[in-house]
């Protein structure tokens, strides 16, 4: 695989990392000012396993002198807001965008896996491959905790997972 398509592969992993980072930090923010104990504790866990995604993706941008996406102050302030609007919505809605993201993290990663094939990438490879298995846990829990049984999910989760994947499009080049 080029340089350049690695790079690109670190910059927007980094970049999705960072993306799920603020947006648990939105939804801890709503729960706590609602004072839901019970789905902050799931959230604080989905949100420290994507702050060790992230710590992942940073140190490589670092290693590999990688630059990160220009986009990250605009995702920082997105994603955050939609964290904390979903959640203080309604649990169900902080849920559905957790599976809405999930799933299209999902298919990103799994596209990626099947382009990482030298051996020089297998360190990379197993860590997507670990990142995706616990971003699978994060869509399963978010359908366990009622995300379905929202009224607008399908309408909610359209809007999430079209606005994840402009988000990738755009950090893969800029």
């Amino acid at each position: 695989m080029s340089d350049n398509k690695l790079h690109e592969i670190i910059r927007v992993d980094h970049a999705g990392e960072f993306g799920a980072k603020v947006i648990y930090a939105g939804q801890i923010a709503a729960l706590k000012l609602k004072k839901d104990h019970k789905t902050l504790k799931i959230v604080e866990h989905m949100k420290a396993q994507e702050d060790a995604h992230f710590d992942y993706f940073d140190e490589q941008l670092r290693k590999q002198k990688i630059r990160p996406t220009v986009m990250q102050p605009v995702w920082r302030v997105g994603g955050f807001a939609l964290g904390f609007i979903t959640a203080l919505l309604d649990k169900r809605a902080a849920m559905a965008c957790t599976t809405a993201v999930e799933e299209v993290i999902d298919e990103h990663y799994q596209s990626q896996l099947k382009s990482l094939q030298n051996k020089n990438e297998g360190e990379l490879k197993e860590n997507i491959e670990k990142f995706r298995n616990e971003e699978l846990e994060h869509r399963d829990t978010g359908y366990e905790n009622h995300a379905a049984d929202l009224a607008y999910f399908k309408p909610l989760t359209y809007f999430v997972k079209a606005t994840t994947k402009f988000a990738i499009t755009i950090s893969k080049k800029i």
